[in-house]
C-alpha cells in the first residue's frame, strides 16, 4: 500500500463533505417501489426496441427492449410484475424532456424470474467476458454511463496494460461507494480481476481517498494475497475523481486534452462498476439496481440506498423519510458536478449515482457580481486554464475566443465556480458555450453532409445521362452496319 503525501495535480478544491450524514449507515436494500418507469431512450441518444407489449407479465432479470448494437445496452425488468403502459414521460434531462417510456406494476414478488446460478468464471476466455458484460446492459456506475463490454474490448485491442480502479468518490455528500467498498469489497475485487483478465492488463492499481480508512481496510483485507494488484492512497482534493487527474496522481503520467487513457496502456473503472462485471460474470445477472446516496439537508433521514433501476425520484426521498424541508433543488449526482432534476417525478437511471434535497440555505445563491480580477479561478482550475476569460468571451457568444483559452479542456469540474468571490456562474456559461459549438458542429457535418449527397447526385445523374447518349449512339450505329451487311451479300 502506497499513500502519496503531496499535491497531485496543480489546482483542485476542499469543499465541504457532508459525508457524515450517511457514512456511518450501512447499504438499505429493504426499497420495493409500486412501479418502475424504464426509458427507452438512452444518454448517447439511440432508442431501445420494446420486446414486450402492454398486459405482459414479465420477471425480474428479463429482457425487455434492445437496440440495434452492443453501443445500446439492453434493459432488463428490475421487478416482477405487469407492462402497465408505454408511453412518452419525463426523462431526468434537465430540459424536462419526455421519452417512450415503459412502466411496470410490482407484483411485490422479491425473487428472480430465473436461477441465476454460479458459474466457474475463471475459465472463459476474453471475449466471452466481455459478452456476459455486454449481455447484462452493464454501464459504468462512475456517471458516465458507456458500455462497460465495449470499454473492456476496445482496451483489449489497444493493449492495455494497466487497470485503474477509481475508489475516490470525491464529490461532497456522496458516500455509497465508500459504503460499498466497507461492505462488499471481496466481490469488488473479484470483478477487477475479472476486467483486469479481459483486457489483459498485467498491473492494477486501486486508488482510494485517504478520507475513508475503513473502506481501505476492507479492501486491503480482501485483495492480499492477489498478485499485480496494489492499493494507493490519495488525497482527499477534488476533482481527483477525475480520470486524467487519477492517472496523475497514481503514475506521473499526463494524459492531454483529447487523448484517451488507453493510449498510454491505462483503463479507468470504478469500484460499483467492478462489482457490476462480477455479478453479470459470475452470475450472468443483469445490472437492474445500483446503490445510491440520498442525502441533503432537507432529507429526513439521509441514507445509502439500493434502488431499482426506473425507480422516481420522489419514490426514492419518501423510503427515506419524505422532506424535512423545501428542497430548493434536487440534483442527480454530486452538487459540483451533478444535474439539476427538472422535478421529483423523474426515474433513476443507471448512470445516477446520488440524488441530493437541498434547501436555499444551502444553495446559498448570491446574486452575481462583476469579476473582480482576483485570479482565484486560475489558480484552482485542475486543467490549467483562465476561466475568467472563457467566461468573459462565453458571455459575448465569441465562441472562437472562449476556445482559444481552452474551453474545449474544459472539465466543468465546477472548481472555478466555487471559489469565485463574486458568485459569477461559470460553469453555466462554459456548458452554454459547449451547447452552442456543438450545435454549429452539428449544423457544419449536416450542410457538409447535404453537399456530399448533392454532389453525388449530380455525378450519378451525368454518368446516368452520359450512359444514356452513349446507348443512343450505339443504338444508331448497328442499323447502319446492318444494312451494310446485308448490302454486300
Amino acid at each position: 500500500m502506497f499513500s502519496l503525501k503531496l499535491k497531485p495535480f496543480n489546482g483542485g478544491v476542499h469543499p465541504k463533505g457532508y459525508k457524515e450524514l450517511t457514512q456511518q449507515q450501512d447499504i438499505s436494500k429493504s426499497f420495493v417501489p409500486d412501479r418502475v418507469y424504464l426509458g427507452m431512450q438512452q444518454r448517447n441518444g439511440s432508442m431501445l426496441n420494446s420486446l414486450v407489449a402492454i398486459g405482459d407479465q414479465v420477471t425480474k432479470g428479463q429482457l425487455i427492449a434492445r437496440g440495434s448494437n452492443d453501443m445500446t445496452v439492453p434493459l432488463h425488468s428490475p421487478v416482477n410484475g405487469t407492462v402497465e403502459d408505454i408511453k412518452p414521460f419525463l426523462s431526468s434531462h434537465p430540459s424536462g424532456i419526455k421519452s417512450q417510456t415503459l412502466v411496470i406494476a410490482n407484483n411485490g414478488d422479491k425473487h428472480w424470474g430465473e436461477d441465476y446460478t454460479s458459474s466457474d468464471y475463471q475459465k472463459l476466455s476474453h471475449e466471452q467476458i466481455v459478452e456476459r458484460v455486454l449481455k447484462a446492459g452493464v454501464v459504468g456506475l462512475g456517471g458516465a454511463g458507456f458500455p462497460t463490454g465495449i470499454k473492456l474490448r476496445l482496451a483489449r485491442k489497444s493493449k492495455v496494460h494497466t487497470l485503474l480502479i477509481n475508489g475516490g468518490e470525491c464529490e461532497p455528500y456522496l458516500t455509497c461507494d465508500d459504503r460499498l467498498m466497507r461492505e462488499q469489497a471481496a466481490e469488488i475485487i473479484a470483478g477487477i480481476k475479472v476486467m483486469a483478465k479481459a483486457i489483459g492488463a498485467t498491473s492494477t492499481i486501486i486508488a482510494i481517498e485517504d478520507n475513508k480508512p475503513e473502506a481501505i481496510s476492507a479492501i486491503k483485507q480482501a485483495s492480499d494475497g492477489f498478485t499485480g494488484i496494489s492499493l494507493k492512497i490519495v488525497p482527499s482534493l477534488y476533482p481527483m475523481g477525475s480520470e486524467r487527474h487519477l492517472i496523475k496522481a497514481v503514475t506521473g503520467i499526463a494524459i492531454e486534452p483529447g487523448q484517451l487513457s488507453t493510449a498510454q496502456g491505462i483503463l479507468v473503472h470504478n469500484v460499483a462498476t467492478a462489482k457490476a462485471v462480477y455479478q453479470a460474470v459470475r452470475y450472468q445477472r443483469p445490472l437492474i439496481e445500483r446503490v445510491i446516496t440520498v442525502s441533503g439537508d432537507a432529507v429526513e433521514a439521509p441514507a445509502n440506498i439500493t434502488v431499482p433501476i426506473g425507480s422516481l425520484v420522489s419514490q426514492v426521498i419518501a423510503e427515506c423519510g419524505g422532506l424535512k424541508a423545501e428542497a430548493k433543488r434536487m440534483i442527480a449526482g454530486g452538487p459540483m458536478m451533478g444535474q439539476v432534476l427538472p422535478s421529483p417525478f423523474v426515474p433513476i437511471d443507471k448512470s445516477v449515482g446520488g440524488l441530493l434535497a437541498l434547501s436555499e440555505e444551502k444553495i446559498n445563491q448570491r446574486e452575481s457580481q462583476d469579476c473582480v480580477r482576483c485570479g482565484n479561478c486560475v489558480k484552482v482550475c485542475p486543467m490549467g486554464l483562465m476561466p475568467f476569460q472563457m467566461a468573459a468571451h462565453s458571455n459575448n457568444d465569441d465562441w472562437q475566443g472562449a476556445q482559444e483559452f481552452g474551453l474545449d479542456s474544459c472539465l466543468l469540474c465546477g472548481a472555478c465556480s466555487y471559489i469565485c468571490p463574486s458568485s459569477i456562474p461559470l460553469v453555466q456559461y462554459f456548458q452554454h458555450a459547449k451547447s452552442n459549438i456543438n450545435a454549429q458542429r452539428s449544423m457544419t457535418q449536416k450542410s457538409n453532409l447535404a453537399r456530399q449527397l448533392t454532389e453525388a447526385r449530380q455525378q450519378r445523374l451525368a454518368r446516368e445521362a452520359a450512359a444514356k447518349k452513349a446507348a443512343k449512339a450505339a443504338k444508331r450505329k448497328r442499323p447502319a452496319r446492318a444494312r451494310s451487311t446485308q448490302g454486300e451479300s
